[in-house]
């Protein structure tokens, strides 16, 4: 079973345990590969003085062992008259992948936007490499409205697309 809650600073090494090998792995964020801990956090969780005034970090928390095993961004896409569709960013603790921690974190920040006042959400940059999130998003009503070809530098597969994807709320 898993508690959500706002992430506060004291979450901070949970959080980082699960962003650093996304980093370092280079795959599905479009981050520095080489990013040290200090930049993750003003990446992830800047807290009160961060330049984005809308940005709520989430967490799904194992209600039996109380670890941190996911983490999601939720912010407007833009401000001013884009301020009324959502943006929101996914992380999964690796030994907690494929155990419904992504569909179960999705859906509840997808309440949080409603609950905010959003209309839509947008990810701006889903590369099209990452099947099980664009099978995710996909499942849960996510479009792909665009895809920018050749923007994002994979790893492995050298040159891929980042979809744009879309729904309402």
């Amino acid at each position: 079973m898993l508690q959500f809650r706002p992430a506060g600073p004291g979450d901070w090494s949970a959080l980082w345990v699960i962003m650093e090998p996304v980093a370092r792995a280079g795959e599905t964020y479009c981050w520095d590969t080489s990013m040290d801990e200090a930049a993750g956090r003003l990446e992830w969780l800047p807290g009160p003085g961060g330049a984005d005034p809308t940005l709520v970090v989430h967490v799904a928390v194992d209600a039996e062992t109380g670890r941190v095993v996911g983490t999601a961004q939720l912010h407007a896409n833009r401000g001013g008259n884009g301020a009324h569709v959502a943006n929101a960013s996914f992380l999964v603790a690796a030994d907690a992948g494929g155990q419904g921690v992504g569909r179960a974190l999705a859906d509840h920040v997808l309440q949080e936007a409603r609950a905010a006042g959003y209309t839509a959400m947008q990810f701006n940059a889903v590369v099209q490499t990452n099947e099980r999130a664009v099978a995710l998003w996909t499942s849960l009503g996510f479009v792909i409205v665009g895809t920018v070809p050749g923007a994002f530098l994979h790893p492995s597969a050298g040159p891929t697309g980042l979809h744009i994807m879309h729904r309402f709320l």
